[in-house]
């Protein structure tokens, strides 16, 4: 079965204009569209470092008792949370390279290697 959402918990936790800490929230799996419309927007356009803030709000189905995940709400975000949010993004949506273990046969060290993508 697809696991199309994924709940999640800020680091630090959004906080509203009346003082409120919303730190539980859900997040869906990204479509071709999500990645694709933030680029017609103007912010995006003319500050490119905003796609992130877009496509966020854009996934972020439910924060706290956020009535509604916009760009501005994304803004107001701290920095570990948004970090935090990208990286979740990354994650479920396939974006991180897959690693592993690997182990010298020469010296016995080990490291983490990258797995290469088929055809990549």
């Amino acid at each position: 079965m697809l696991v199309t959402e994924v709940e999640f918990e800020l680091p630090k936790g959004y906080v509203d204009e009346a003082g409120n800490l919303h730190r539980s929230g859900v997040m869906r799996l990204a479509t071709a569209a999500d990645e694709i419309y933030p680029l017609k927007d103007p912010r995006v356009q003319g500050w490119p470092a905003y796609l992130i803030v877009v496509l966020l709000s854009r996934v972020v189905t439910r924060l706290g008792g956020v009535p509604e995940v916009t760009p501005g709400v994304i803004e107001g975000l701290y920095s570990e949370d948004l970090a935090h949010l990208q990286d979740l993004y990354n994650r479920i949506n396939g974006l991180v390279p897959a690693t592993l273990w690997v182990t010298c046969p020469n010296c016995g060290q080990e490291q983490e290697a990258e797995v290469p993508r088929p055809g990549g």
